[in-house]
């Protein structure tokens, strides 16, 4: 299982989400460009000392990352019709999250395997990125028993 960002535009989410998958031992990927420098102080402080026990892989674009999956992708979507939780996962799937302002392009979504939703109230939008990878990745993990021990 991996997660992957989509362009990611905010530091401390980024932090967020690696500090998950150093905890979770899920490698990261971030497709780039990104919306900030990836020196940025703000990803080492929001991911503390967890960078360091977290896999990341970075891809200059979509396509470049696209041909290194063994898996499936998983998009998580506002868009999509169908709740994560009536969905079943596989060890081998990778989650993709888009940009925080724009989600992923239509050609980009038109690749994944699946498109999934976090069932969320009618009055509100969505979820903060990294509560979403969290949210998402907990129920995938669950399902397929990866928990670390």
């Amino acid at each position: 299982m991996r997660l992957c960002l989509y362009q990611p535009e905010i530091a401390g989410n980024v932090g967020a989400v690696m500090r998950l998958g150093a905890c979770m031992g899920v490698g990261i990927d971030l497709i780039e460009p990104m919306g900030f420098q990836w020196d940025d102080r703000r990803v080492r402080r929001t991911a503390m000392d967890y960078i360091d026990h977290v896999e990341i892989r970075r891809h200059p674009s979509f396509e470049s990352f696209r041909g290194t999956l063994g898996g499936r992708l998983v998009l998580l979507t506002t868009k999509a019709t169908t709740s994560l939780y009536d969905f079943k996962f596989q060890a081998s799937d990778t989650l993709i999250f888009g940009k925080e302002s724009a989600g992923v392009p239509v050609d980009v979504a038109s690749t994944c395997d699946d498109r999934l939703k976090i069932p969320i109230r009618a009055e509100v939008r969505s979820f903060n990125l990294a509560t979403s990878a969290a949210l998402a990745l907990g129920e995938a993990l669950r399902q397929t028993r990866g928990f670390p021990e």
